[in-house]
C-alpha cells in the first residue's frame, strides 16, 4: 500500500493558538458529556487493573486539566523556528540551526482520556500531525474528546487531519507499525511495559520509551523523619502514576530507626497499602517477607511497598541503579554533601532531595504539560514538553558559494 504523505503545512501561531482556546471552551462546554459518556466506559471496563481504571476515570477535576493544559498551550511561546545555534562561515554565507516539527507523531496509550486533550495539545502547538491510538476500556470518551478537536479545527480553518484517531486492534496496530500507511516520523508509548515492549518489536521509526516506574526513597541516617514520612506517605498518594513510590531504603545507622520504621508502618497500613520486607525488616516488624530479588524490580502500580535496609549511601545508589525503572528516586537527609553525592550519581531521570517523587510530571516541573515521560536518553529524559518535541533543522544563506 502507497503511503500517505501528511501535506498539512504548518499553522501560523495564531491559529494554533486559537485552535487551542476553542478547544478549551469547548471542553468545557461538553464538560457533563465528556463525564457522562466516560461513565459508560467505566461501567462497560471489566478488568482487574485498579490502576487501569484509576487512570480510566474523568470527573469535574480531570476536565478542569484539560482545560488547564489547553489554555496553558495557547499561552507558551511557540516551540518551531527557535534559533539554537548561528555561524557565520568565512565564505560569507550565515548558518543558523533551528527547532522543527517532526512531522507526524504516533502516540499509543491505555486509558487515559486526558492524554487525548493533553499529547495532542502539545503536539499540535509544536506543528505536529498526532495519531492517536487509545486503549479500547477508555474509546467512546475519546472519540468524543477528538470529536471537540476536530470541531475546534474546522472552526479556525485548519485541517481535521492535524489530529487523528486511529480505532485499530493489536494486529491492525501491529500492521500499521511494521509498514506505516502513511508517513510516520516518531512513536511514544504510553503504558504498560508489553505495550512498550510490542512497539518497540514492530515499530520501523524512533520510539521514545514512557517507561516505568519502580521508584526508590532512601532515608538517610541524617534525615529529618517527619519529612521521610511525608515524602513517603504523599509518593503512595496516587498508586497508578508512574511516579508512586514502590520502595523505600533505611539507613542501618538511622536513630531511633526501629521506633520510625514501625510509625512509618503503622501510618502505610492505615493508608490501607500492603507493606512486604526485606529479612531483616520483616524479622524486625512482623511483616511478609519477600521471597526473591526479583521483587526489587517490580512496579507495583497497587497500594503495596516494600522497605528493606541498606548499609549507606554508596550501596543505595548500586541498588537503585541494579532495580529502579530509571524514572524517579529521592533521598531524605540534612546533609547536603551526601545529598549530592546521590543526586550525581544516581540514573533516573530526576532526582530528589527531601521532596516527593510525585513531582516528577510536566505540569508541575514548569512544562504546563507532558506527552509522556521519558525513562530514555536520547532525545530527551523525563516529562516530555511543548519544547522538546521538536527536532531541528540547519538554515544556510549564501550569496552563490559553492565548496
Amino acid at each position: 500500500m502507497k503511503r500517505k504523505k501528511h501535506m498539512n503545512t504548518l499553522l501560523s501561531i495564531e491559529k494554533r493558538n486559537a485552535v487551542l482556546l476553542r478547544m478549551a471552551e469547548l471542553l468545557e462546554e461538553e464538560r457533563q458529556e465528556i463525564i457522562n459518556i466516560n461513565k459508560t466506559d467505566c461501567d462497560a471496563y471489566k478488568g482487574d487493573d485498579i490502576s487501569m481504571f484509576d487512570r480510566l476515570k474523568v470527573n469535574d477535576a480531570k476536565v478542569d486539566e484539560m482545560i488547564k493544559s489547553a489554555k496553558h498551550l495557547a499561552s507558551q511561546d511557540d516551540p518551531v523556528g527557535v534559533e539554537r545555534f548561528s555561524f557565520k562561515h568565512e565564505n560569507g554565507m550565515q548558518v543558523y540551526n533551528k527547532t522543527a516539527s517532526f512531522g507526524t507523531v504516533l502516540i499509543i496509550y491505555e486509558s487515559r482520556p486526558d492524554v487525548t486533550v493533553e499529547a495532542a495539545g502539545i503536539a499540535f502547538k509544536s506543528g505536529n500531525k498526532i495519531l492517536l491510538k487509545g486503549g479500547k476500556e477508555s474509546l467512546r470518551s475519546n472519540l468524543k474528546i477528538v470529536e471537540l478537536w476536530h470541531q475546534a479545527l474546522k472552526e479556525n480553518e485548519a485541517s481535521t487531519d492535524w489530529v487523528e484517531y486511529l480505532q485499530f486492534n493489536r494486529t491492525e496496530t501491529q500492521a500499521f507499525l511494521e509498514n506505516p500507511t502513511q508517513q510516520l516520523d516518531l512513536i511514544v508509548p504510553r503504558g504498560g511495559e508489553r505495550l512498550i515492549a510490542f512497539t518497540k518489536e514492530h515499530a520501523r521509526c524512533p520510539v521514545i520509551v514512557s517507561g516505568r516506574g519502580n521508584n526508590f526513597v532512601y532515608v538517610h541516617k541524617e534525615a529529618d523523619l517527619d519529612i521521610a514520612i511525608d515524602v513517603i506517605l504523599n509518593g503512595k498518594s496516587k498508586i497508578s502514576a508512574c511516579n508512586a513510590v514502590d520502595k523505600v531504603l533505611i539507613d542501618k545507622n538511622l536513630p531511633n530507626k526501629s521506633e520510625f520504621v514501625a510509625q512509618l508502618i503503622s501510618k502505610l497500613k492505615d493508608s490501607k497499602i500492603e507493606v512486604l520486607g526485606d529479612a531483616e525488616v520483616a524479622k524486625a516488624h512482623g511483616l511478609e517477607s519477600i521471597t526473591s530479588d526479583a521483587i526489587w524490580y517490580e512496579e507495583f502500580l497497587d497500594y503495596k511497598i516494600l522497605i528493606g535496609e541498606i548499609e549507606n549511601n554508596e550501596a543505595t545508589i548500586a541498588m537503585i541503579n541494579k532495580y529502579s525503572g530509571g524514572h524517579s528516586s529521592s533521598i531524605i537527609t540534612k546533609n547536603e554533601s551526601e545529598a549530592k553525592t546521590f543526586m550525581e550519581n544516581v540514573d533516573t531521570a530526576a532526582v530528589y532531595h527531601n521532596a516527593s517523587t510525585r513531582f516528577t510530571d510536566g505540569g508541575q516541573l514548569g512544562l504546563g504539560g507532558e506527552l509522556a515521560i521519558s525513562t530514555d536518553k536520547l532525545h530527551q529524559r523525563g516529562p516530555i514538553g511543548l519544547q522538546h518535541l521538536v527536532t531541528n533543522k540547519w538554515y544556510v544563506h549564501g550569496t552563490g558559494q559553492t565548496r
